[in-house]
């Protein structure tokens, strides 16, 4: 039976979970769209959008916009917004569906329509790779199914797995922007990406592609993952030449993970915290970049019993980390991490962590992420749980959910992607 989590509410989690909120602010469309719109055209205004947070910027757009708008955007099941004059779609993610294929089918016939008076408005965040996936000549949605599972079962990085859903499309990789022919497309990305690159994010609908099919192929060499003859004829094909774009084209990255790892260091700084910031960055195993920061929390934590001042030290990290499954277990890349930063803790006194993904899901669970603290592995054998047996299982959500320690916030509409914090008191 799960433990009563209100019993083990204590002063380092709720700090903890003041300085996710404090992240997941400094990321709201609310807040970051409205100084980042362009200037009215002399023609239409249309808004095209895919992502997490692709209904919420939507939203944003609308309130701040002085003049005629129109509009679809897509984002995941579960996280829509209100809108009046822009259509939102929900759709399937990480695996693809034929609402989102329709949807993108849609956009293309949409930006087609644009003149050279005109402005199309593009809104990109995470998860639009899988919510706008329309496969190219002599692929089908199955075949791109098939391959987005075994790339999220592979371990593959974000910028490899994009680069092949890239080459697979017919409107990524700068695709929906060569559509809009002569006119102006200006582009908002929030990055949940490591090193913010726009065409990586929602693998860039609207930004031309330098990369190869044949970059492509390494990676599915690289991660071992067979496709059909079919597919590898696809990414045989010689590269579309979309360098050359006929209207004005801008892109403009509005939030970062980042941005919000800075306002989470504020906030701990105004709290007396000293702060190590590691950066929104971080790629890697989530169970090594967990081994890691154990070690590196210890050091902190001896450096912190020599000092008489201060309230603690924050060990701040984002990015993107990924897990290779193996096991039959739930969870996500922020459960992961938790589970083994547990294990390579021990128990050490006073180190508390959070970790949790920014769009409100990690993985595909119903959580954002979770806490862990110096009594979770004790908690934990009292409850029958075995940590390692677990972990070899990739069943981290088992071991969150059996200690009341899951975070659930529903969807937050921003998507920044990992934010990890550990406090070391």
């Amino acid at each position: 039976m799960p433990f009563d989590n209100a019993s083990h509410t204590t002063a380092e989690r709720a700090l903890l979970r003041s300085l996710f909120d404090a992240a997941l602010s400094a990321a709201d469309p609310l807040r970051c769209v409205a100084p980042a719109l362009p200037a009215r055209p002399k023609g239409r205004t249309l808004v095209l959008g895919a992502g997490k947070a692709a209904a919420r910027m939507a939203r944003a757009v609308e309130a701040a916009w002085d003049g005629p708008l129109s509009g679809l955007v897509v984002t995941r099941y579960g996280h829509g917004d209100v809108c009046q004059r822009i259509e939102v779609v929900e759709a399937s993610h990480p695996v693809p569906d034929d609402v989102g294929a329709a949807a993108a089918q849609r956009m293309l016939e949409l930006a087609r329509t644009m003149g050279p008076d005109d402005l199309v408005l593009a809104l990109v965040s995470g998860g639009g790779s899988s919510l706008i996936t329309l496969p190219a000549p002599g692929v089908s949605l199955e075949d791109l199914r098939h391959l987005n599972m075994a790339l999220l079962r592979s371990g593959a990085p974000i910028g490899d797995m994009n680069m092949v859903r890239r080459h697979l499309s017919s409107i990524k990789g700068g695709r929906l922007a060569q559509a809009c022919g002569a006119a102006a497309v200006h582009t908002l990305v929030i990055s949940d990406v490591p090193g913010d690159d726009p065409a990586v994010v929602a693998s860039g609908p609207t930004v031309a592609d330098d990369s190869s099919p044949h970059d492509a192929l390494a990676v599915l060499r690289k991660h071992r993952i067979e496709v059909p003859a079919h597919v590898l004829q696809a990414l045989q094909r010689p590269a579309e030449l979309r360098s050359h774009l006929v209207g004005p084209r801008e892109v403009r990255i509005i939030a970062t993970a980042d941005l919000a790892m800075q306002a989470a260091a504020l906030a701990a700084a105004e709290q007396g915290l000293e702060v190590v910031n590691l950066g929104g960055g971080i790629e890697g195993e989530s169970r090594d970049v967990a081994r890691a920061q154990a070690v590196l929390a210890r050091e902190l934590s001896v450096a912190q019993s020599t000092r008489a001042l201060g309230q603690g030290r924050l060990l701040l990290s984002g990015g993107e980390t990924t897990v290779t499954v193996r096991g039959q277990g739930r969870g996500g890349r922020n459960s992961e991490f938790l589970l083994a930063l547990s294990i390579d803790l021990q128990g050490h006194a006073n180190v508390h962590a959070l970790a949790a993904d920014t769009d409100g899901i990690d993985g595909v669970e119903d959580n954002a992420g979770g806490f862990i603290d110096p009594h979770s592995l004790s908690r934990a054998a009292a409850a029958g749980l075995n940590p390692q047996a677990l972990l070899d299982d990739n069943n981290a959500y088992a071991f969150l959910a059996g200690l009341g320690d899951l975070i659930v916030t529903g969807p937050t509409r921003t998507n920044v992607n990992d934010f990890r914090a550990i406090l070391i008191r």
